[in-house]
């Protein structure tokens, strides 16, 4: 036997990788932390400047690295906590909006072993690598592969008939459409996609969501908390879960 080949250990299957979402905000707040704390060290003629020059530096870098860590650690956690929070039986067909790299659609096929899981997106460039290839090997890589679809469209006309899915889900994608009226189009094209009992999980911006339900005349929000916060509070996620009438 060739003891150097038993011996070398094989290559680790990658995994899923979901990229940053818009990735030149950390980039950039991080940037100008770095600037702060060096001009604090080097160009600060009063002791005062300095003080507040470190002072911003110190609290940008903190924001990039609380950005850095929500997408991508913390929203991963907490959609894992809010789809096993649905009770999903496992042979339910459900809807993302807006999947870009397919998180939150792969998380849920995890748990269809004999349902569906469909994702839908424009492919814009807000995430970092978004494109429909992405997905579809992202889902390859988890394992689920065969029950994951992509599909390209637009959230305020889905390409699919009424009463298609039983759950509807979308991640800090909705905000995204330019203006309020499109915005409620969206939410009323995934009411008119939902069965009757269906639910709808949508997590986005605070005052986002709360806008939505207040659309939607239905729905319980809940503070995602600091793991879902994009730097700070000031930029938290709020989940918003509504069912449809039965």
């Amino acid at each position: 036997m060739d003891r150097t080949r038993r011996d070398t250990p094989l290559p680790r299957p990658r995994g899923p990788r979901y990229g940053i979402d818009a990735p030149a905000f950390p980039a950039a707040t991080a940037a100008a932390g770095l600037a702060c704390c060096l001009a604090a060290v080097r160009r600060a003629p009063l002791r005062p400047a300095r003080a507040a020059l470190a002072a911003a530096g110190a609290a940008l870098l903190a924001h990039s690295g609380v950005y850095l860590h929500t997408t991508l650690r913390g929203k991963l956690r907490l959609w894992a906590r809010e789809l096993d929070r649905a009770g999903l039986a496992g042979d339910e067909d459900l809807l993302d909006l807006g999947c870009g790299r397919g998180m939150v659609l792969i998380e849920a096929a995890r748990r269809l072993p004999s349902g569906r899981a469909v994702g839908v997106d424009l492919w814009t460039a807000d995430q970092s690598g978004n494109t429909r290839a992405a997905a579809l090997a992202n889902a390859a890589a988890a394992g689920v592969g065969d029950r994951v679809q992509v599909r390209t469209g637009d959230m305020r006309a889905l390409p699919f008939p009424d009463a298609s899915f039983d759950v509807v889900t979308s991640a800090l994608a909705i905000h995204n459409i330019p203006s309020p009226r499109d915005r409620y189009r969206a939410l009323d094209e995934a009411l008119r996609v939902l069965r009757p009992g269906g639910r709808l999980l949508i997590a986005d911006l605070r005052p986002m969501a709360r806008r939505y339900a207040a659309h939607l005349g239905r729905g319980e929000l809940r503070d995602l908390g600091p793991a879902y916060w994009y730097g700070g509070p000031y930029l938290a996620v709020t989940l918003l879960e509504a069912v449809k009438d039965g």
